[in-house]
């Protein structure tokens, strides 16, 4: 168990709070990488659009979203829920993706946001809902092997 006291030490815990903004990059790129196939697969369907949108000629989806609002936001979501009990955590997801038809509405009136009658909004509080957890899983999984590499 030597290792195990080690890791304990003042110097094993800086060289593991220097790496933790490395801990959010591959969940960060997942999450990037997942939303902007996701978009691309449902305006595809054509069961939404964005009307407005950053090179509307070469993307059909809005980039900014998917390559600097979304990583910025899972960023946040994961260092905050990183903090968090089991039951908080839940609880916080559980509302961030409740929030996610309120803001597909506002989005809707602000001209951002075009979605056809048959979408419900209910699929993206479920959609974002498991979406967080998979990305919070992705991070769990990232900072248990880097712990595993910090014990070799």
């Amino acid at each position: 168990m030597k290792h195990l006291k080690g890791l304990n030490s003042p110097l094993s815990r800086k060289r593991l709070s220097s790496r933790n903004a490395f801990l959010y990059l591959p969940s960060i790129l997942v999450a990037s990488l997942l939303g902007t196939y996701l978009d691309l697969y449902f305006v595809g369907k054509q069961l939404y659009e964005f009307p407005v949108r950053p090179f509307p000629d070469v993307f059909p989806i809005n980039i900014v979203f998917t390559l600097i609002i979304l990583p910025m936001l899972i960023g946040l979501y994961l260092y905050l829920v990183d903090k968090m009990s089991k039951w908080s955590r839940l609880i916080f997801t559980f509302f961030l993706s409740a929030l996610v038809p309120f803001i597909e509405k506002k989005s809707m009136q602000l001209g951002f946001f075009y979605h056809e009658n048959q979408w419900n909004h209910i699929y993206s509080f479920i959609g974002y809902f498991l979406f967080l957890l998979l990305i919070w899983k992705i991070f769990e999984w990232v900072k248990s092997e880097v712990r595993l590499y910090m014990l070799t």
